[in-house]
């Protein structure tokens, strides 16, 4: 697999070196993401006359080859069918394509089916679904979280969680999960995000990466629900969710803060760079509580491995301390598994 990848990029270089796009795609008889699509439409108009109309479609190649093309379907605004074709192949996801489309066309319809029991349930206690990481993934919804709003808006996203594992049926994977999980992000944040065309199926709109990222790119938080035979904690529980970066430099000045004071015990401490979630302690949004990993004394080669030592810190929004810190012994099975208490 790997050698034939290889001689077809080769063989792909070759004809660029040599000519233009036009010898890549006529001499070297590599199929062009536009005749991809011709073919889907035409194995769409075959099957699925009048239902569904292509609206887009993207490469794959050098991935696995061909195009993935998407599809709006005539009587459902909200789903979307994706079908990745490889015209050249006559394949689907490598198979025969009649039987993938029908699988893709049926996919769609019960995404959109059940992306429609997640917006009622959210719209009926006030929360308005505004992206998906994927059909099927934790919603991103849009509140104010502050000291004196986040046990009152953690609770009401809890409503609505109840409302949406109860209207998905006891059968449903929701109300067997053992936890749901919800995005929130600001009104500010909220109003910056990549939207996209109104005119694009809804399924495609909130699961599109462009969205996600316009989203991610700020702090946000990520609220965890437990669930016991479908019944909801609606309290729920919330860490943040930062950038990149700025996780870098939260770390770096919670871990370098703590290392400080564990040298008044361990003068050879060395901090490990893992850090457990960080959750928001009750009430606040500006105190959050995680675990740092340490060892008392360096290995040979001044690193801390499979450490066996955790700290329970505290921390502000800007990863300076607060409070006692408390150390924890013996949270690591041998090397393997950490078993660190919950908190």
């Amino acid at each position: 697999m790997a050698g034939s990848r290889r001689r077809q990029w080769r063989a792909a270089a070759t004809c660029v070196l040599a000519g233009s796009l036009v010898a890549l795609v006529s001499a070297c008889g590599v199929v062009t993401t536009k005749e991809d699509r011709r073919a889907a439409e035409e194995l769409a108009d075959k099957h699925f006359p009048g239902q569904i109309k292509a609206i887009g479609a993207r490469t794959l190649f050098p991935g696995t080859g061909g195009s993935e093309v998407t599809f709006a379907v005539a009587d459902d605004r909200d789903a979307v069918v994706r079908l990745r074709i490889n015209a050249e192949k006559g394949t689907c996801d490598g198979k025969e394509c009649a039987g993938v489309l029908k699988e893709a066309v049926a996919r769609g319809r019960a995404e959109a089916d059940a992306y429609r029991i997640l917006r009622d349930a959210f719209d009926a206690c006030g929360y308005e679904v505004i992206a998906l990481g994927s059909p099927g993934a934790a919603p991103y919804v849009v509140a104010e979280l502050t000291n004196a709003t986040v046990q009152r808006e953690l609770a009401g996203i809890g409503g609505c969680v109840q409302r949406w594992v109860a209207a998905s049926g006891a059968d449903s994977p929701l109300s067997k999960a053992k936890a749901s999980y919800v995005n929130v992000v600001s009104p500010a944040v909220a109003e910056k995000r990549n939207r996209g065309k109104e005119s694009w199926p809804t399924m495609m709109r909130l699961t599109r990466g462009s969205l996600i990222a316009s989203l991610t790119k700020h702090t946000h938080h990520a609220a965890s629900y437990d669930i016991v035979d479908g019944q909801v904690d609606t309290a729920g529980r919330a860490r943040v969710i930062r950038p990149f970066q700025e996780s870098q430099a939260f770390g770096k000045t919670v871990q370098d803060a703590v290392r400080e004071e564990l040298r008044a015990t361990y003068p050879n401490v060395v901090m490990t760079t893992y850090q457990w979630v960080w959750r928001l302690e009750p009430g606040r949004v500006d105190r959050q509580t995680g675990y740092l990993l340490f060892c008392p004394e360096p290995d040979e080669r001044g690193r801390c491995v499979n450490s066996d030592d955790a700290v329970l810190v505290t921390a502000d929004e800007h990863g300076n301390p607060v409070g006692k810190i408390r150390i924890v012994h013996d949270v690591r099975e041998g090397t393997g598994a950490l078993r660190l208490p919950p908190y």
